[in-house]
């Protein structure tokens, strides 16, 4: 569904805003941040596919008529006059500059993430009428990269203490939300925010927007799967077969392939087929065998399927004193899989003697889908206005709700010790300010590689 018309891709109670500024207004100036929520800080991410895939592109007057002819028949006014000199003097392009920290940087909460300033006096009302699009095309994308970091954060402490290495953790998050969001473009969205931290995906439009977007050739990584489909054709009394078929096409040297083993009995699986009619297989392929529960706590279901692994394939003790299987049998996680339930599942482990390295994740609608713009307090408001030549703050400050109170005047990002700090520009003082120009007039000024990105947003 192609819906690019940018005069489109707003709110409608923006269309009535333009009168509604005092008169004399030249310059609107707004802000991005998260006001807190579940984290304590965010991994900004994912602007840059917003701006190319929208911002690059001018409106037309085919826009502007489509517009006129919906924003009137839905009962608001429409400020054609106001467009056509967009259209005329911009050549269509949204007179807007856009300033940003780099993607990637990790921000604590209630900071400037991102600025946004009409350049152009005689459209003063571009700025907030833009918040629609822009919010949206920045507190997605975060929000799924600073889910995917915060896992990475609990995966690769639970390595470092019951690991001898942490060289997998790349692979330890795989992203499996592509058939539980809303949309392709979510899944595009969202799978690449994720590959920011992580290199395991099965979300295959995810490696399109790399390519696209950050010049990235390939961003991530998979493995042949069975699902239940292709075991359960084989009917029960062959399930056995069905296992031996993916080993004989998969499996090999230096091979990894994943069976899903709890279409029927997982503690069968592992015990019998696995562990005895299979067992040379696995041993003598060369491979890496990742078996995969799907169903029951999981918790409680991949603790014991790694104690039956060990039962039936041995196990060695670790320099740090914790049990790891050996290097051609894995377990992946799939199902009930979240940030909390990751946590759980490795704490529990831990205290089993269980290494964080026997077990990767699988993580679907709790990484893309399961989060919404207060997951993190995503705002953009306005904080200046330049009123008949002068600059004056702007900001709202509840009495019901302290939290909302908004930031004053023009923005800038400074580096505080090793944290940061949002002051007003006019403070600088001689510092840099972290808030970079990435947009201006059509043109897009920073091209960032996903290399960058992730380089960025390392732990």
């Amino acid at each position: 569904m192609e819906l690019k018309n940018l005069i489109l891709n707003t709110d409608s109670y923006k269309t009535s805003h333009f009168v509604q500024y005092p008169p004399g207004t030249e310059y609107v100036s707004s802000y991005i941040e998260s006001r807190g929520g579940d984290y304590d800080e965010s991994c900004f991410f994912g602007l840059q596919m917003f701006l190319k895939d929208y911002l690059t592109t001018p409106i037309s007057q085919e826009d502007i008529d489509e517009a006129e002819n919906i924003i009137l028949a839905h009962g608001l006014p429409f400020n054609r006059a106001g467009w056509e000199h967009i259209l005329n003097e911009h050549g269509g392009y949204l007179p807007l500059e856009i300033s940003a920290v780099p993607e990637g940087s990790v921000v604590p909460n209630h900071n400037v993430l991102a600025q946004v300033v009409n350049t152009d006096p005689k459209v003063p009302w571009l700025t907030s009428y833009a918040e629609t699009m822009l919010l949206r095309g920045v507190w997605y994308p975060t929000t799924v990269a600073t889910i995917s970091r915060h896992v990475k954060k609990v995966i690769k402490r639970y390595l470092d203490e019951t690991a001898d290495s942490s060289e997998g953790l790349p692979f330890k998050l795989h992203d499996f939300g592509a058939r539980g969001v809303s949309s392709n473009e979510s899944a595009a969205i969202g799978g690449l925010a994720h590959l920011v931290n992580f290199q395991g995906t099965d979300t295959v439009v995810s490696l399109v927007a790399a390519r696209r977007y950050y010049g990235e050739s390939m961003a991530g990584f998979s493995i042949p799967a069975a699902e239940h489909a292709t075991m359960t054709a084989w009917g029960r009394t062959h399930e056995g077969d069905a296992y031996a078929n993916m080993l004989e096409h998969y499996g090999g040297e230096g091979k990894m392939l994943a069976v899903v083993s709890d279409s029927y009995d997982i503690w069968n699986a592992i015990d019998n087929i696995w562990g005895k009619d299979l067992k040379e297989k696995v041993t003598n392929s060369g491979g890496t065998l990742v078996v995969r529960p799907d169903s029951g706590d999981p918790a409680t279901v991949v603790c014991t399927a790694i104690n039956k692994l060990m039962d039936a394939f041995g196990y060695s003790v670790n320099s740090k004193g914790y049990r790891i299987l050996p290097d051609y049998v894995r377990i992946i996680q799939g199902d009930g899989v979240s940030p909390g339930s990751i946590e759980k599942i490795l704490e529990i482990m831990k205290h089993q003697r269980l290494s964080a390295d026997n077990v990767a994740f699988g993580m679907g609608s709790a990484l893309l889908q399961r989060l919404n713009r207060d997951t993190l307090k995503f705002a953009m408001k306005a904080s200046a206005a330049r009123v008949n030549g002068e600059w004056r703050d702007v900001y709202k400050d509840p009495v019901t709700d302290p939290g909302k109170e908004s930031k004053k005047g023009r923005l800038a990002l400074v580096k505080k010790g090793s944290s940061f700090e949002t002051i007003k520009a006019d403070n600088l003082s001689g510092r840099e300010n972290l808030l970079v120009p990435v947009f201006k007039d059509g043109e897009l000024i920073v091209d960032q590689t996903l290399e960058e990105v992730r380089a960025k947003a390392a732990l």
